[in-house]
């Protein structure tokens, strides 16, 4: 009896010791060619709030530091967004704070030598329906759209709400707010709000899937037992660049995250979304194969490593990650060197 109770205990014991978490979806297998060959998330740091950072991965799920953990471009300031423009090259959007009126734009061939490119002053008292506006500018984003040879540049921006019980009426206040470019010189006139539906959004990003765009935000209303999907991430849809988008679908995060960010995995099969768990806590993972799910969560940012199915750069905050080739990943390392 002992003895089969001794064998049935280590039979037991190995096959918890074998069993493991699946690997994410989306890898190349040894001798494949990755579709997308290395990525970049440039980002701040908690810390140093606004400045810019740079991380590099070649697999979207693990991420290195560059620069030795210092600034890559002392000029920036913002919440780094970045796209690849009509001229094949590169637009960084960023402003000096929300109280300034301004969205500031760079440029660069390389993504390591970045020059001043534009200025844009949005006339925020002449959005249609938005008779309360406050003259605030949060978390520009851009995003430029082949297929209408033109960028949209997204932006959040409060309005005073007035008598409310909602709590944090400042950021239940919040809209996102849109104006169209050729040539990030000039600009659409009047901005305009880029939701039908009327709720509290912010770091809303666009991108583009086959036919159809979609909206990726954050619902921005405070979690309660009456609007329980406060503080996460959502997805709308829109057969047009500028909508309509559909009202947002089901969370894909838990609450208490923002800044996302949206990157294909290396064998261009499956979708990669993360998020901040603010304030620069860690970053979370979401997987799916179709932008309208179904989605879920990795398991990553534990104290235990061997449990990790990511890793992403300690302390990293608001950012925007990014396919790069892998001569441009090789610049950069060269560029930037990491820690060694």
């Amino acid at each position: 009896m002992r003895k089969v109770l001794a064998v049935s205990a280590m039979l037991f014991f190995c096959g918890s010791a074998l069993a493991q978490m699946p690997d994410p979806p989306g890898q190349v297998r040894p001798g494949e060619k990755a579709v997308h060959e290395a990525y970049l998330f440039a980002h701040i740091m908690e810390g140093d709030y606004g400045r810019l950072y740079y991380s590099v991965s070649l697999d979207g799920l693990h991420w290195t530091l560059l620069n030795g953990g210092r600034r890559v471009f002392e000029d920036y300031r913002g919440h780094p967004d970045i796209c690849r423009g009509h001229d094949n090259r590169y637009y960084l959007v960023g402003n000096r704070g929300d109280d300034r009126p301004d969205i500031n734009f760079w440029v660069s061939e390389d993504l390591i030598h970045w020059d001043k490119y534009s200025d844009y002053l949005p006339d925020l008292k002449s959005i249609p329906d938005y008779p309360k506006v406050l003259l605030r500018i949060g978390a520009p984003k851009v995003f430029y759209d082949k297929d209408s040879s033109q960028y949209i540049v997204t932006w959040h921006t409060t309005h005073d709400l007035g008598q409310t019980d909602l709590p944090e009426p400042y950021w239940a206040g919040q809209r996102t707010i849109y104006a169209t470019s050729k040539d990030l010189k000039t600009f659409s006139k009047p901005p305009q709000k880029l939701f039908k539906w009327d709720m509290a959004t912010i770091d809303v990003i666009i991108r583009r899937v086959g036919k159809s765009y979609y909206a990726i935000i954050k619902d921005e209303r405070y979690p309660t037992l009456d609007w329980p999907t406060g503080k996460t991430i959502r997805i709308c849809k829109s057969p047009a660049l500028t909508g309509p988008y559909s009202e947002p679908g089901p969370p894909v995060s838990p609450n208490f995250r923002e800044a996302p960010t949206l990157i294909p995995s290396p064998d261009g099969k499956i979708w990669y979304l993360y998020y901040e768990q603010y304030p620069g806590v860690s970053y979370g993972l979401s997987i799916a194969a179709d932008l309208e799910g179904p989605w879920y969560q990795a398991c990553g940012a534990t104290t235990k490593k061997e449990w990790n199915k990511y890793e992403v750069t300690p302390k990293a905050r608001h950012g925007c990650m990014m396919t790069i080739s892998r001569s441009e990943y090789d610049a950069l390392l060269s560029a930037f060197a990491p820690l060694p």
